[in-house]
């Protein structure tokens, strides 16, 4: 435990270090966030600075490469991941930048992305890694099946993250709680998962750093290069350790968020009426006056919870207690 609490530590004084600094280069650039026009609690937030994912992507990756020891492989193949989709999301920041518009990439372009990089690793999987899904030591294989899923599951996870990206500090506020549950658990399992635990506890540290830029009132915004990259991994680490399953438990509010985005989406093209106030959940929460801050902290402190729940489910599992 010390070694990551050590990884962690490095992540968050990178994370300090190099947040300033790309702070100050995002205004100096003007790379500017642009505001959806309905959105009309967040008007006051139009010119906040963008591209803040470059703070944590970077301060994981460095702190990443001081600590990883043995096993190393599946952890690097982890940050290539998260590299692939945080360009995927660089693209589409720069084409918002560049217009001046909140629609960069067209939805088909960036599934294609997001599906391309994910068949890679569902290849990889099977071939190297098999077809095991686990779940506190409960095990499937599922076989050749295990591409279409592996596909699906990182679609599905990045646009989850990506969507959750609404509030300020609330998807690097989750994410941070849920990576710090999840590389509990892969510290748990041992073997490969020491050193994808190794790179969960460096993201964890890194986000707590982008949190003293990200949190409310933000300064920065980490955008899609940020969201992309954060799925990426988040995927990447489940994928890798065969875990898959666990994400719909301890990433429910990643899950609540997509599907309410879903529904919005199928109802409304049907009926022309719409479930929520506003999708996803989180601007629902916001149009029925909950305070932004406090949406924040309830998505963190139910993150928390199930986190719990998970590492006493796979603590009993590997015969610990």
């Amino acid at each position: 435990m010390t070694d990551y609490f050590a990884v962690a530590l490095t992540a968050i004084v990178i994370g300090l270090a190099v947040g300033y600094p790309i702070l100050k280069l995002c205004q100096k650039l003007k790379l500017r966030q642009t505001i959806l026009h309905y959105v009309d609690k967040h008007a006051g937030k139009a010119g906040t600075p963008t591209l803040g994912g470059f703070i944590f992507i970077v301060a994981s990756i460095a702190a990443s490469a001081i600590f990883l020891r043995k096993d190393w492989f599946v952890a690097v193949m982890s940050l290539i991941v998260m590299l692939f989709y945080a360009l995927l999301g660089f693209l589409d920041d720069f084409i918002k930048i560049k217009f001046h518009r909140n629609e960069g990439l067209k939805p088909w372009q960036k599934l294609i992305g997001q599906a391309g990089g994910a068949l890679a690793v569902a290849l990889y999987t099977y071939f190297c890694i098999g077809g095991g899904l686990n779940l506190f030591g409960l095990s499937i294989d599922i076989g050749i099946f295990i591409i279409p899923f592996v596909v699906f599951f990182y679609v599905a996870v990045t646009n989850s993250v990506n969507l959750l990206d609404g509030l300020d500090g609330l998807c690097s506020g989750v994410s941070l709680v849920y990576l710090l549950f999840f590389g509990g658990m892969l510290a748990l399992m041992g073997g490969s998962g020491l050193s994808l635990a190794t790179v969960a506890f460096a993201m964890v540290g890194a986000l707590l750093a982008f949190l003293v830029y990200n949190g409310y009132p933000a300064k920065i915004f980490m955008g899609d290069t940020g969201s992309l990259a954060l799925g990426g991994l988040i995927a990447s680490l489940a994928v890798f350790s065969g875990q898959e399953l666990v994400l719909p438990i301890l990433g429910l509010m990643y899950v609540l968020t997509a599907l309410s985005d879903i529904i919005q989406v199928f109802v409304y093209k049907r009926t022309h009426k719409r479930v929520f106030k506003m999708a996803p959940l989180h601007h629902h929460f916001e149009q029925l006056g909950v305070n932004e801050n406090k949406i924040v902290i309830i998505y963190i402190v139910v993150t928390a919870v199930l986190g719990l729940v998970c590492i006493i489910g796979q603590t009993l599992a590997v015969g610990v207690l």
